[in-house]
């Protein structure tokens, strides 16, 4: 499955990367730069120079899932460009993924319900 499940982590690399890197090659970037484990399920997302591209990278449990997006007409609104990395929710991504603004976008979080006695 392409779309992370809920509760999945997702970071989003806010420093462009080289989009010739494959698998190993963004695995290492996590480990080194983003300080992260990229076997652990956190879906990592990374930008191209260019803002209309965008690679993921995640472990599934059995190997490591590349996947790559050009936007046709537009470019994806990235977070400003810095160190790091910078969570997003399941909404934000999937509106970051469409080439929507994420930063519209707020999950709405569901009190537990009370047990009726």
């Amino acid at each position: 499955m392409l779309m992370p499940s809920q509760g999945v982590r997702i970071l989003v690399a806010t420093k462009p990367v080289d989009f010739r890197k494959g698998h190993d090659g963004l695995a290492a970037l996590v480990q080194s730069v983003l300080a992260e484990d990229p076997f652990t399920g956190t879906v990592f997302v990374f930008r191209a120079k260019r803002a209309d591209r965008m690679k993921i990278l995640f472990w599934d449990g059995s190997g490591l899932v590349m996947a790559y997006k050009r936007l046709e007409e537009n470019s994806f609104t990235w977070p400003a460009i810095g160190d790091g990395a910078m969570t997003l929710n399941r909404a934000q991504f999937e509106a970051l993924f469409a080439g929507l603004d994420w930063r519209r976008v707020r999950s709405l979080e569901a009190r537990r319900p009370a047990v009726a006695e």
